[in-house]
């Protein structure tokens, strides 16, 4: 049975003062019917990763790069965000698809690095506005799954996140049906790739996700958990839907 999975992504908020938020999670979600995931800006991984340290709460970085190390600017490596204690990496969000034109291409590259460093992870997945209205959401999504996920990902070394580009920090949220939809056809591509263990893939939804309505999209099938943006900032906000999560 897939393990369900609340991920918060920070973006590029947060100090180390807001890692106090860290204490109340692990206070009130450490049953163990979830994995619970924050993910911080870079400069707080190490804090951060040292204040779970020994509790149910887990610690991801948003991005590496794909290469182990070398002139490479301000980048992190995956190898380097391992030996900070965090456990997963967001690759391919939207956000950095679009900002820094990264192609499917380059996220399999950032995907492959983590796996090889020991990380999981998250790979991102998502349409446009346009790209809905124009019925194109399926052929473009199973487009960047097949592009961006590397050969040879297991339930342990891959987690796969539907987030909708026109639903990200807008309030905007698909239908059930169209959640639904998506998530069956990923389910359904990841079964024709990697044959049984395709079923053992975490799937995630993101996009604008919160408390009110995070128990409706949690009842859909092969919805195994969330990626909550701006929702994930607070305890006030994020525990709830770990909370829904957990009763799911």
């Amino acid at each position: 049975m897939r393990r369900k999975l609340a991920a918060g992504n920070w973006k590029m908020n947060g100090t180390k003062n807001s890692l106090e938020m860290l204490d109340i999670l692990a206070q009130k979600h450490g049953s163990n019917l979830c994995d619970v995931l924050v993910c911080p800006p870079h400069p707080l991984l190490i804090p951060a990763a040292t204040r779970t340290k020994g509790t149910a709460v887990l610690i991801g970085a948003q991005d590496c790069h794909a290469e182990e190390k070398g002139a490479f600017t301000g980048d992190t490596s995956a190898v380097q965000i391992a030996d900070a204690g965090a456990t997963y990496v967001i690759v391919g969000h939207s956000e950095r698809r679009d900002a820094h034109a990264e192609t499917d291409a380059h996220i399999s590259a950032k995907a492959s690095a983590a796996q090889a460093a020991g990380l999981t992870p998250i790979v991102c997945l998502g349409e446009s506005f346009e790209q809905r209205e124009a019925g194109n959401a399926l052929p473009i999504i199973t487009s960047q799954l097949a592009g961006s996920v590397p050969d040879g990902s297991t339930g342990d070394t891959l987690v796969v996140a539907y987030e909708p580009i026109w639903a990200i920090g807008t309030g905007k949220v698909p239908t059930v049906d169209q959640i639904a939809e998506v998530h069956a056809k990923l389910r359904s591509e990841l079964v024709a790739r990697f044959g049984d263990g395709g079923q053992d893939i975490r799937l995630l939804y993101g996009g604008s996700v919160k408390a009110t309505n995070a128990t409706e999209i949690f009842a859909i099938p092969d919805v195994d958990g969330a990626l909550v943006g701006g929702a994930s900032l607070t305890a006030d906000d994020f525990s709830p839907i770990v909370s829904a999560l957990e009763n799911s």
